[in-house]
This record gives C-alpha cells, sequence and structure tokens, in this order.
C-alpha cells in the first residue's frame, strides 16, 4: 500500500506530510503472532492464524524508524521477553548463529537483521522446504543458488547443497546484501525484493508490491529486526537521519513457514526469483 499527496498549497503539504508520517507510524507497529513448534521451529505472523499462535510482542514494543531521526531522550526500547527467549532455547539457531555472525560481518549486514529473516523465512530450520522449492535456512530457490556460483555435482545436487546452514546463509546473505545496495536507504524494498523478487518491486515502481504476503513479509522482518535490535543501537541510530519507509498491511501467505492463505492470484502474477 502506498499513499502519495501532491498540493500546491503548502498547507496542504503540511498536512499530506504529517498524515503520511501517521500512517508510517502505525504500520511500523507490527503485532506480531507466533508459537513454537513440536521440533524447535518458530513459526511467525502479523496475524493469529490459529489457537497455536500467541502475541509475541505487541506494536509499542517495538519502534517506529521514521523517529530515529527526531531527537530521542526517552528510553530506547528493549527486545520482547518472548521473542529473546526463542534465541536463548532454540538449538537450531544455536548450531549456526557462528554462520550468521561471520556472514553479518563479511557482508557488513545486521546481525538482527539475519536473525529476523531466517526466522521468518524458516524458523531456524535448515532443511526446511517451501511449496515452491526455497530451500533451507533463508529459503533461497536453487536458480537464485546458480546465479551466484553453486553448482550440483556428483555428489549432491544444489537443492542438496542448499540444506547446508554455512553455504545456504552465505548465499542468502550475498543476495540480500545486493538488494540492499540495489534499494539504498529502503531496507523495507529490499526486503520485499528477497520475498517476491527484486523484478516485482521495479514493476511495481519500487514500491512494496501489491501481494498480500510479501506485504506481510516485510511488516514481519522489520517487526522483528527492530525488536532484536539491542539498545544501544536504537539510541545510535537516532542520531542519524536515516529511516526505514513502512507501506504495509495484510497477512501473509505461502512463504517458507510463514501463514498461509488463498495464493491463487499471486501465484500466477509474481516471479519466481526467489520463492
Amino acid at each position: 500500500m502506498a499513499i502519495e499527496f501532491r498540493s500546491k498549497k503548502t498547507g496542504w503539504r503540511l498536512l499530506a506530510a504529517a498524515a503520511a508520517l501517521l500512517f508510517l507510524q502505525q504500520s511500523a507497529m507490527a503485532d506480531v503472532w507466533g508459537y513454537i513448534d513440536a521440533k524447535g521451529v518458530a513459526h511467525f505472523g502479523t496475524e493469529r492464524v490459529d489457537e497455536r499462535y500467541e502475541l509475541f510482542f505487541k506494536g509499542d514494543e517495538s519502534f517506529d524508524t521514521a523517529l530515529m531521526a527526531l531527537p530521542n531522550t526517552g528510553p530506547a526500547p528493549t527486545a520482547p521477553p518472548k521473542l529473546l527467549a526463542f534465541f536463548d532455547i532454540s538449538p537450531s539457531y544455536k548450531l549456526v548463529k557462528h554462520h550468521l555472525r561471520e556472514a553479518a560481518v563479511s557482508h557488513g549486514i545486521d546481525y538482527e537483521l539475519l536473525q529476523a529473516l531466517i526466522v521468518t523465512e524458516s524458523g531456524f530450520s535448515s532443511t526446511a522446504v517451501s511449496p515452491k522449492g526455497a530451500v533451507g535456512l533463508m529459503q533461497i530457490m536453487p536458480a537464485t543458488a546458480e546465479r551466484y556460483g553453486l553448482a550440483g555435482d556428483a555428489k549432491a545436487s544444489v537443492e542438496q547443497k542448499l540444506t547446508d546452514p554455512k553455504t545456504n546463509i552465505r548465499i542468502g546473505t550475498r543476495y540480500l546484501h545486493d538488494l540492499i545496495a540495489m534499494f539504498p536507504g529502503q531496507l523495507d524494498l529490499a526486503v520485499a525484493s528477497y520475498n517476491a523478487g527484486e523484478g516485482a518491486v521495479q514493476r511495481a515502481g519500487n514500491r512494496i508490491p501489491n501481494y498480500k504476503e510479501t506485504q506481510a513479509y516485510v511488516k514481519t522482518v522489520l517487526a522483528l529486526y527492530n525488536g532484536l535490535k539491542p539498545p544501544e543501537a536504537v539510541v545510535e541510530q537516532r542520531r542519524r537521519p536515516v529511516r526505514v519507509r513502512m507501506e504495509l498491511a495484510g497477512g501473509a501467505v505461502g512463504r517458507g513457514n510463514l501463514p498461509e492463505f488463498a495464493t491463487s492470484v499471486l501465484d500466477a502474477v509474481r516471479p519466481a526469483a526467489t520463492r
């Protein structure tokens, strides 16, 4: 969902800017629902899909990145306890966190962003395979992996190699890094591209495509990312005139371990770059 205001009068411009800022603040304050299944895999979404889901944190426990550009003397938000508890107890996360740390440093990406993206994509299940054929922790399509030089051989196919956590995280982080470079200063578009493909974002006029799944995906990933950021990092970001633009609404569908909704129209129109 995108809002665009145009006016020749200063008063209308100010009103439009205020309305847009209010919309951004409301959108950034996303509730995140989730549950941990019997295998220890996390499932998150922006809606309570069924009785298994509980509220992991309310939007007001996260923060609006649009406000980072403004002076703020209040305390920085802390990560919701339930969210931190998952990472404290998850064996699958503990097995791969050193790979995340290495990839984050190598590609200059926040560790917390990788955490948020992977837990949304696969719940940290290295063997996860989506209905569209995306594989592993970062739910990478074999075609995308081949773009980054991964090839099958007599010992293992591309799909099998993508179940290796180090390989999967390395390729997924490189892809995410390239998307962030493609859309500088617009993390929401980079995350949307990871879900729907950069072509879909470009065809939408460099906006989040009007796919219910992608809109909810961006909302979930950024809410988790904001919740995981350490307080001192939030304070530092508040000093910098940088913002993440949120233009979102809706629930999630058919991607990795996100909640499932109807997909017929979505499947007919979206590209398969990262499915």
